[in-house]
């Protein structure tokens, strides 16, 4: 067999072909290529949006905002002072970006002025918060990405 410039364009197309469907099939198959969205619902999330934006800016009405600090116990969240934590009502959602399963979602239930996540329930690292809480009838919202 004669090896001319057209047997060398064809072999050239083949090896390139070649080339693209193993990165495809590679990036199907291989878990460690496997990157979930942030939201299952993201569309859903989507038009919720403008509802955030309107509790963030009531949030910013406030004279003294959620804080938030580490200690022994774990994640302590306190609330403003100038509100009565027995009227709060809400729900506190911790995302993980590099880990879905660690994700958790729980009810906000005060018997005093903070809330207390265990350091059990998080592992060392970045942490996404949103607190969504309301007090008397207005909505709030507390959004931050914590190192833990």
């Amino acid at each position: 067999m004669k090896f001319n410039w057209g047997t060398g364009i064809v072999l050239a197309f083949i090896g390139f072909i070649s080339f693209i469907m193993y990165f495809i099939i590679t990036m199907n198959v291989d878990n460690k290529y496997d990157h979930d969205l942030v939201s299952e619902d993201y569309y859903a999330d989507e038009l919720q949006y403008q509802n955030d934006i309107n509790k963030l800016e009531n949030a910013n009405t406030l004279e003294a905002n959620l804080s938030y600090e580490k200690t022994a116990e774990g994640l302590v969240i306190h609330f403003p002072e100038t509100v009565n934590y027995n009227d709060i009502t809400g729900k506190l959602f911790l995302y993980r970006p590099s880990n879905k399963q660690l994700d958790f979602e729980t009810a906000i239930s005060l018997s005093n002025p903070y809330l207390l996540i265990p350091d059990k329930r998080l592992v060392d690292g970045r942490w996404n918060i949103k607190v969504d809480w309301q007090y008397k009838g207005k909505s709030y919202l507390f959004k931050e990405s914590i190192n833990y």
